[in-house]
């Protein structure tokens, strides 16, 4: 992921240089916002070679950037090292299904090759609201329309409510950030519609409440009914850098909408759930912890990078080296 700053150390390119050649390839209104907002999240396709997700932003030396490049080709999820019972998500008529992890954790990815198998096996619509668009997507089996933020519509909001009068199948939803987003989001999944959305956060449970502390108090009983009753599925990531090769590893962990895990949302019990994914490994669940020491038993990862994003260390601790 090359940075404007390193390219600066090596190229010894001034301050004004770098503005000239990150401008080169913005919009006039990508550059009116950049100059509004002092930053801006982008794409970029450079002629007949790859898509980069681009951000740029002002910091205390002028303008920096980060380029990270998109692949061209969806990967199958066979290659992708997530579980392959995540299939079964894209499978579902109707509810929510969430991606989570922090930024960089492969979320686009994931919600992208999700999009790619419903695409190819089954008929059906679907919009995309993104900020950016990042992988592109052709129609197969189904009618994909996507739309971004700034660019097509004016919020993810204003495109989730759109989208309810186009009648999707399927609505994918790049970044649920607000309480707006969040609202439309859960009432889309309640009349009909198979929503996918992410959300930086680190485990299952997290997901689950920061949907529902968005809300504010005297909504609170009635949103964890609403999301006892959508909530299909979370995925929540983490990339690792891999011990065996130049490769990151990907640790996951799954949690399915089982009754037991409805009860407990619908309770405000959520400090429970990572019992229930325990005992539910049969049903395909896993928690983070079991998904890194399944790693690091597999010599995939090292024992620091392990215990540093470990919950119970405890169960670690005999993979230390001596």
């Amino acid at each position: 992921m090359p940075r404007i700053d390193e390219f600066l150390r090596v190229r010894g390119l001034s301050p004004s240089a770098t503005k000239s050649l990150v401008y080169e390839i913005l919009t006039p209104a990508q550059r009116e916002h950049l100059e509004k907002h002092r930053d801006l999240d982008f794409a970029y396709r450079l002629q007949g070679r790859n898509r980069f997700r681009c951000s740029a932003y002002h910091q205390r030396l002028g303008l920096d950037g980060v380029f990270h490049v998109i692949p061209e080709n969806i990967p199958a999820l066979a290659d992708t090292g997530l579980p392959m019972n995540i299939k079964e998500f894209t499978e579902l008529g109707q509810g929510m299904v969430m991606v989570a992890g922090p930024r960089g954790s492969g979320k686009s990815t994931t919600q992208a090759v999700l999009i790619d198998l419903i695409n190819t096996n089954q008929r059906r619509h679907i919009i995309t609201v993104e900020d950016p668009i990042e992988f592109i997507h052709r129609n197969k089996s189904s009618l994909i329309n996507q739309r971004e933020v700034g660019t097509h519509t004016g919020s993810f909001a204003g495109a989730l409510r759109q989208a309810l009068r186009a009648d999707p199948d399927i609505i994918l939803v790049g970044e649920m950030r607000d309480l707006e987003t969040v609202s439309m989001a859960v009432t889309a999944a309640e009349t009909g519609h198979l929503v996918l959305g992410t959300l930086h956060t680190s485990s299952a449970v997290q997901t689950i409440d920061r949907i529902i502390d968005v809300f504010p108090g005297t909504q609170k009983q009635q949103i964890r009914m609403m999301v006892s009753e959508s909530l299909k599925g979370i995925v929540c990531q983490q990339l690792i850098k891999s011990i065996r090769m130049a490769k990151m590893e990907v640790a996951v962990e799954i949690l399915a909408g089982i009754p037991a895990i409805s009860n407990l949302i619908r309770e405000g019990k959520t400090f429970q759930i990572p019992s229930i994914i325990q005992m539910s490994a049969h049903l395909g669940m896993r928690t983070m912890d079991d998904s890194l020491l399944a790693l690091l038993r597999e010599h995939r990862i090292s024992y620091d990078d392990a215990i540093i994003r470990a919950s119970d260390k405890k169960k670690f601790v005999r993979y230390a080296p001596v």
